[in-house]
């Protein structure tokens, strides 16, 4: 078993105490809150193996799909349990911070630290521009409900969620046909992210090729990672409010720095790893690929989910979150266009993130002192 996938697993200790301090000895919110936190992290992770595993015995055309499905659940299901909670403000937050952690935080640690060990590292720049072309979009998809509202004294709340709707359908349908471009029409530009990563994990399993996943095994696992984080994030988004008013955190700042971290913190590590072993390929295909799956994926299926749950999720965003996309897409397509990184490259990137999550911490008291 690798370091990563034992540290996993002792964390799973916290899925039993986190329910239990919540519907047995009823802790503290903000006990509550770091449980549900702590117990995310290895259900987020297994739930991620399991997608892996699965996706090796349906084959690469399936497994693709079941990757590209299931790549952003669990933070699927956190911004679900909040929009059923009414934090709306929230879920945007952290549609938010997604993105712009993937492309500065992720994929910053990431040329960081494969920088330092290698002077420097190259990637495909197909890949980088294809993905950089969709990010594009996703500013402009945020962008102009965000104008038009702002533009338009007196827009009611029905005629944006419409309009949402509208543009979410849209970015479904663009996602679906970029999934057709990775696994059919131009596969062949991201086999080798996927010869890398199949290469990683036969050199670190003891049973190379004799290794043939249990279907049933893996669906039980996963079923039961997502039940559990179904669980864990009632409580999380329960807590969430009254915890992160003792810690003096605003929930804007919540949504856009905690709660992005704790659903993809799995997946980032996995990005992460893969730099420092010189694959650069597939860590910078995990980064750009999870903050276009954001974008062009789970912010849409919010937008209908809130229209089923009869909450008022929309594309019109604080115009400051647009900036910050904005920001983060700009840097991180202009770093990503010629394919190669170093170490330097990678503390740009972080140095951003650090200044917008700042920036989102004073965001308050920045509107307090112009108001």
């Amino acid at each position: 078993m690798s370091t990563k996938n034992l540290i996993f697993s002792v964390l799973l200790i916290f899925v039993p105490i986190s329910l239990l301090s919540h519907y047995v000895f009823h802790w503290g919110e903000l006990v509550q809150f770091a449980l549900a936190c702590l117990a995310i992290l290895p259900l987020a992770a297994w739930m991620g193996t399991a997608t892996e595993e699965l996706a090796v015995v349906v084959g690469p055309s399936l497994g693709g799909l079941l990757n590209a499905t299931f790549g952003n659940a669990a933070e699927l299901i956190i911004a679900i349990a909040a929009l059923r909670s009414g934090l709306v403000e929230v879920v945007k937050a952290s549609l938010t911070g997604s993105i712009i952690g993937n492309l500065l935080l992720v994929m910053g640690l990431s040329m960081l630290l494969g920088g330092l060990r290698y002077k420097e590292q190259s990637f495909q720049p197909v890949v980088a521009r294809v993905n950089a072309s969709a990010m594009n979009l996703a500013v402009i998809a945020l962008l102009l409900p965000t104008a038009v509202n702002a533009t338009s004294a007196g827009i009611d709340e029905p005629l944006m969620q419409k309009l949402s709707v509208a543009v979410a359908i849209v970015l479904i349908l663009v996602y679906v046909l970029t999934l057709l471009f990775s696994m059919k029409t131009h596969s062949y530009l991201h086999d080798v992210g996927v010869a890398e990563l199949e290469t990683d994990e036969s050199s670190a399993s003891d049973e190379h090729s004799d290794h043939k996943p249990n279907p049933v095994l893996w669906t039980a696992v996963l079923l039961g990672a997502t039940t559990f984080i179904a669980l864990e994030s009632e409580i999380l988004v329960g807590s969430l409010e009254v915890a992160t008013s003792k810690l003096g955190l605003t929930e804007l700042f919540t949504g856009v720095i905690l709660l992005p971290i704790i659903g993809n913190a799995a997946e980032n590590v996995a990005a992460v790893v893969v730099a420092i072993k010189n694959k650069m390929d597939l860590s910078v295909s995990v980064s750009l690929g999870a903050s276009m799956q954001v974008a062009l994926f789970v912010a849409p299926i919010l937008v209908l989910a809130g229209l089923i749950l009869h909450q008022p999720m929309d594309l019109n965003f604080n115009p400051f979150e647009v900036v910050a996309v904005a920001v983060a897409v700009l840097i991180a397509n202009s770093i990503s266009s010629d394919g190669k990184s170093n170490w330097l490259e990678g503390v740009l990137l972080l140095a951003t993130y650090a200044i917008l999550g700042i920036a989102f911490f004073y965001h308050p008291v920045i509107e307090a002192a112009v108001s």
